[in-house]
């Protein structure tokens, strides 16, 4: 077959140089917006189509929940010393198989660690791993090179002593690893824990605090199995992360608690490196708010939900009523925040048929400076698009800015996309100023230092730099959806002495090159 020759096409007009420049500039500025568009609406039906946890409702409440181990320490020369191995295991999840899993001084997760303010302490870390990791202490207030971000990595086989003064508010922190382009793997292998501070004004009031009794810490992670029991099977990889079809709570699945009190405080972390969670009870019943990440709110807040997105804290106390069962779960999170999402089961509280009578939550909890404003030596901007911050991925070899030490900064930050973001502060813990120009919500009224970010949303934060000043090593702010993080999504500052040239050192051994992205 002979296909016939086409008439000879006339040619086009010749279009004047002006309008051919006009066109191509929309044509520029067409293709990346249809771009995001597509990838919009792509990440959105895509999370509304993707599984989730078993529907709420429908989890039989089988294994009694895990309660972590209090941290054995020594006082040695009046320094409280805690230690710690980072070490493989195997751990029985799932009937299918035993999971490899990744563990501090155990199989799977590590150890509660607790100190009081005005202690010094110590903790010296041993990587029994056959890779490099590294501690970082979640929350807390601490010179740069103790805070165990990525310029301190310890070597297979080596051990990292920190040390310095607990000097901030009792609250509920956490460590856990920060390897640059490892940290959700190590993470989500298990290596993660609670370290508890208290204080004599907190120890004062008549809250719950028997640790495993009626003060409960619960560390919420999501994970998938394969065939053969090792994580990672199921959902994979999202765009926002791994997300898990499976809920653990301190590493136990479908758990329920014995409660033996009248009221119980429940210590909340989202261990979780991509998922959000919004804690609520299966019968709406009310609920007092009395933390979030750093520390006691100013006075309790009546609430019948908290959203919390990854490393996020929040103390939550509840009353029970002898011989009753309610299910603490997840609802839909807020569709700003993650797309087609449903509610799922995480823990069932069993009431004991005769209640120990506990005392009313105080009205009043700590005393908080107020959010001075007028106060910041600086502005500053933060745009959170992709895997970057302000247009730039991360680089350890340079500082994105300097701060001075003892003076406040206003940041303000924004999701410029419809990914679901947070944003972690290190060192410092921060105060909410304004919502899109709006007083913040009661429960960012106290001190934080992880927020999640809605797409569009503006955060106004004060953020303060006290004690601490080192021109060489610098602390981290980034996404705390960890494989952001891995992929970029991170900057750095260094806190200097006024007057004080920077110095940054990048880490021994690192390069301009990461295959681990």
């Amino acid at each position: 077959m002979v296909l016939p020759v086409p008439s000879p096409v006339p040619a086009a007009p010749a279009v004047p140089r002006r309008r051919r420049r006009r066109g191509l500039v929309a044509v520029l500025i067409a293709i990346p917006l249809a771009l995001l568009v597509v990838g919009v609406a792509v990440w959105f039906a895509f999370n509304a189509t993707r599984p989730t946890p078993p529907a709420a409702g429908t989890t039989t409440f089988a294994q009694p929940l895990r309660i972590p181990a209090l941290a054995p320490s020594t006082v040695e020369d009046g320094v409280r010393v805690f230690r710690l191995e980072a070490r493989e295991g195997r751990t029985s999840f799932v009937a299918q198989g035993e999971t490899p899993t990744l563990g501090y001084n155990g199989e799977y997760l590590g150890p509660t660690l607790v100190a009081a303010r005005g202690e010094r302490v110590r903790v010296e870390v041993r990587n029994a791993l056959d890779e490099s990791t590294t501690v970082h202490w979640h929350g807390m207030h601490l010179p740069a090179a103790m805070d165990g971000g990525p310029h301190t990595p310890i070597a297979a086989g080596e051990t990292w002593a920190p040390e310095w003064l607990v000097d901030q508010p009792a609250a509920s922190l956490w460590y856990h690893p920060h390897l640059h382009g490892r940290t959700r793997e190590q993470v989500d292998a298990g290596l993660a824990g609670m370290f508890l501070l208290t204080d004599d004004e907190e120890a004062a009031l008549t809250l719950p605090r028997e640790y495993g009794v009626d003060d409960v810490p619960l560390i919420v992670q999501d994970r998938s199995f394969s065939a053969d029991g090792a994580f990672g099977g199921g959902l994979g990889m999202q765009f926002d992360g791994v997300l898990g079809d499976t809920i653990l709570v301190n590493g136990t699945i479908a758990p329920y608690f014995e409660a033996s009190t009248e009221r119980v405080r429940l210590r909340l972390l989202n261990g979780s490196s991509a998922r959000m969670y919004d804690f609520a009870f299966d019968d709406g019943r009310p609920f007092d708010l009395i933390g979030t990440d750093g520390g006691l709110l100013a006075s309790p807040v009546e609430s019948t939900s908290i959203p919390l997105s990854p490393g996020e804290r929040a103390e939550i106390v509840v009353t029970l009523t002898p011989g009753e069962r309610v299910v603490l779960r997840s609802q839909a999170p807020d569709p700003a925040l993650h797309a087609g999402g449903a509610a799922f089961d995480v823990l069932e509280l069993r009431a004991a048929a005769s209640l120990v009578a506990s005392p009313e939550v105080p009205p009043t909890l700590a005393i908080l400076p107020g959010a001075r404003e007028a106060d910041a030596a600086a502005q500053r901007s933060f745009e959170m698009s992709g895997h970057e911050i302000n247009n730039r991925e991360m680089d350890l070899g340079r500082a994105d800015f300097t701060a001075t030490v003892d003076t406040s900064e206003v940041w303000t930050v924004r999701n410029d996309n419809p990914l679901p973001h947070s944003f972690h502060v290190h060192d410092t813990q921060f105060r909410v100023l304004a919502v899109d120009g709006a007083p913040p919500p009661a429960r960012l009224s106290g001190w934080k230092d992880t927020i999640a970010l809605e797409w569009d949303r503006e955060y106004r934060l004060l953020v303060r730099f006290e004690d601490y000043a080192d021109p060489t090593t610098p602390y981290m702010y980034h996404c705390h959806l960890l494989w952001h993080e891995d992929q970029g999504m991170m900057g750095q500052f260094l806190v200097v002495e006024p007057g004080q040239k920077a110095d940054l050192r990048r880490p021994e051994g690192d390069s301009d090159d990461h295959d681990d992205h």
